[in-house]
C-alpha cells in the first residue's frame, strides 16, 4: 500500500483549486489559497515529488471526438495464473478503446470501460479483439444510457 502524504488545509485548497483548473498561475493559486506565489510553487513540486500530483492533462469530450457510446464490461479469466495475468493485462493497457479498468473481487474478474463510437463499434471490438484473447473465458457487457456524473476531482 501506497504512504498516505499528510495534507494542512493550504494543501487542500491547492489540490481544489488545481483540480478545478491546473493551467492557472501560480500567482492566481496564491490568491485562491491564501499563500505566496513562491509557497504554492514549492509546495506544488513537494506535491509532485511526493506522488500526490500526477501529470498535467486536457480533457476530451468522448461525443466530439466520436466516442459518445460508454460500455462497463466485465471479464471472467480462464486462468489466474500469474504469467496469463501479466500478459492480459499488458494487452488491456495497449488498447485505445479501454478508458478504465479494474482487477476485480467476487465473480468477475475484471471490470473495465470502453469508450466506442457506436454500438457496432462495440461489437467489433468485444467479438474480435477481446473474446478472441486467449486468456478470456467470458464477458458481460453494460450500455450506459447517460452520464449521471463524472468528475476526476479526488475529494480533498
Amino acid at each position: 500500500m501506497k504512504e498516505i502524504h499528510q495534507l494542512d488545509e493550504i494543501d487542500r485548497k491547492l489540490l481544489r483549486a488545481l483540480q478545478a483548473d491546473a493551467s492557472q498561475s501560480h500567482a492566481a493559486l496564491a490568491e485562491q489559497v491564501g499563500a505566496s506565489p513562491a509557497s504554492c510553487w514549492r509546495r506544488i513540486k513537494a506535491l509532485e515529488t511526493a506522488g500526490v500530483l500526477r501529470e498535467n492533462v486536457r480533457l476530451v469530450d468522448a461525443e466530439r471526438v466520436g466516442r459518445g457510446v460508454n460500455v462497463m464490461c466485465q471479464l471472467r479469466m480462464k486462468s489466474h495464473a500469474t504469467a496469463q495475468r501479466q500478459e492480459f493485462e499488458a494487452f488491456l493497457r495497449a488498447r485505445p478503446e479501454i478508458m478504465e479498468c479494474h482487477s476485480m473481487s467476487g465473480e468477475w474478474d475484471y471490470l473495465m470501460r470502453v469508450v466506442v463510437a457506436d454500438v457496432a463499434g462495440y461489437e467489433r471490438f468485444l467479438m474480435g479483439v477481446v473474446l478472441n484473447h486467449p486468456n478470456v473465458a467470458t464477458a458481460a457487457s453494460h450500455f450506459a444510457l447517460s452520464q449521471v456524473k463524472y468528475t476526476t476531482a479526488m475529494p480533498v
